[in-house]
């Protein structure tokens, strides 16, 4: 299942990059894909392990951007 996230006060296209690999490291995480750009993230896993892996990616997008900030859309 694939879902789409907002990360809000991304300013960096290296950190969007950094942001990318470091989340698709996360146990039980597809795919991933961060554009900068449109400051979207799109997270592919099973339904049932979202609820772990966003607050492990919001420390990974935390600890590269403290500002950056995961929101549902």
């Amino acid at each position: 299942m694939k879902k789409k996230f907002k990360i809000e006060n991304l300013g960096c296209g290296s950190c969007a990059e950094k942001m990318q690999e470091g989340i698709s490291k996360i146990d039980g995480v597809q795919s991933v894909n961060l554009n900068f750009i449109m400051q979207r993230l799109t997270i592919e896993a099973e339904e049932g392990d979202f609820e772990r892996i966003i607050p492990e990616a919001q420390k990974i997008v935390s600890k590269i951007e403290p500002d950056s900030v995961i929101v549902a859309r």
